[in-house]
Formats: C-alpha cells, structure tokens, sequence
C-alpha cells in the first residue's frame, strides 16, 4: 500500500425526514465537489427547530484523499 494523506473536514446535512437521509444530503453534495471521498463519521445528531417543523441534523467528520498538484 502506498503512502497517502488524508484531509477531515466536518459537515451538517438537514432534512425535513431523518437522521439518515440528513447525512446522506451532506455526503452527496460533498461528493460533488470533493475527490475521493473515504470515510464518514456521524459526529452529532440533533434537532432543529424552523418556523415550527422539525429539521434533522446530522454532523458527520468526513475524510478524503489529498492529492498534491504536480
């Protein structure tokens, strides 16, 4: 195995529907603008208030692969 690094950086998802589906809208937006994503750690989950309806939140430690440009 080669020697690598590694770069983590912590997101919130939300979503109207659960946990789960907040920290997939984290990791997909991520996805999207991020190389090589690894590894996904749910860091805290919580509840959020707006305007009355219940908002999911989910914070999640994301890695990914650091590529030096050459």
């Amino acid at each position: 195995m080669s020697e690598s690094v590694y770069k983590i950086i912590e997101l919130v998802g939300t979503s109207a529907e659960s946990w789960e589906k907040a920290a997939a809208n984290a990791l997909e937006t991520a996805s999207r603008h991020l190389k090589d994503l690894r590894v996904g750690e749910v860091a805290e989950m919580d509840i959020h208030l707006e305007d009355g309806r219940i908002m999911y939140r989910t914070k999640l430690k994301v890695s990914f692969k650091y590529h030096e440009d050459i």
